[in-house]
Formats: structure tokens, C-alpha cells, sequence
């Protein structure tokens, strides 16, 4: 149809740490000037992998290791492309999250893919740690905002 306007896809995204609701970098789903999200659910990984929290700084990791750890619970949201590439600049993608589709199963028991974001390369005394099922931030464990940090996350994977 000549003269259409074609509108960019929406892209469904699997959200496990501190972009879900109530946690430290959910604003970066919310603020209107980063782009369009829609939470459309709660969802959990088919497929296991190892959720730490790692660094100094307390970050949630989810290690590309499919098929070790646990299922993770998360929430999806659909975003659109600047709030996927919003998404990329706070996972500093793909310099030091990557990202991947995997499938999802909802809360309505029905499977759909999903971008998520893991760490390809760490060191090998993350799996090491506590397995979770789901983040959240936690007094005894706060999250350090990048503001705050003394040391690029990335270069603090080894601690």
C-alpha cells in the first residue's frame, strides 16, 4: 500500500533482575523518553541456567550455560526499538551482556520467545554460587548502581 507508514516491530523481552517491578532499574522500562514498553506478564525460562548475583556491586547474572542452575522466574514486556536499544545501552550490549531468544512459558501456560539478556564470558567460580530462581534486591545484598561504582562491572567479574 503506497503512502503506509510501516511501523517497527515490537520486540517481547524476559526481564529476571533489576528491571523487574520493585527493583532498582525498573525506571529504565517506565521513563517515556527512553521508548514503549508493556508489561504483559510473569514468565519463567523452559530452559534451566545459573542465576547469580555477582561483582562487588551485586548484579544479577544469568550465565549462558543452558541447561544448569534453575528456571527463572522474570516478567515479559514488549518494547519497542528504542526501548530495545535503551535496553542494550544499560547491558552494555554486546560489549558486555549478550543477548538471545529463548523460550518463555507464561502465566497463561503458553511458550513464546523471548530476548534475553546472559553473560556469555566469566569465570568459571560463578556457577560456584548460589543458584536462584528469581532476583531481588535485598538490604544484606544491595544492588550498586553504574553512578556509584569505582570499577566498570566487567572488570569485576573475578571478584
Amino acid at each position: 500500500m503506497a503512502g503506509a507508514i510501516r511501523m517497527a516491530p515490537w520486540r517481547r523481552v524476559f526481564v529476571y533482575g533489576t528491571l523487574k517491578k520493585g527493583e532498582p532499574n525498573h525506571h529504565w522500562l517506565t521513563r517515556s523518553e527512553n521508548g514503549q514498553a508493556r508489561f504483559l506478564g510473569k514468565g519463567t525460562t523452559v530452559v534451566k541456567f545459573p542465576l547469580v548475583v555477582g561483582t562487588r556491586y551485586n548484579i544479577p547474572f544469568l550465565l549462558a550455560r543452558p541447561g544448569q542452575g534453575e528456571h527463572i522466574h522474570g516478567e515479559v514486556y514488549e518494547v519497542d526499538e528504542a526501548m530495545f536499544g535503551k535496553l542494550d545501552e544499560l547491558e552494555d550490549y554486546p560489549d558486555y551482556y549478550d543477548r538471545e531468544e529463548q523460550p518463555i512459558l507464561t502465566e497463561q501456560n503458553e511458550t513464546i520467545q523471548c530476548w534475553l539478556y546472559l553473560i556469555r564470558s566469566f569465570p568459571d567460580k560463578l556457577l560456584a554460587k548460589k543458584m536462584l530462581t528469581a532476583y531481588h534486591n535485598t538490604p544484606e545484598q544491595p544492588y550498586n548502581e553504574k553512578s556509584v561504582r569505582t570499577v566498570p562491572a566487567r572488570d569485576d567479574l573475578t571478584y
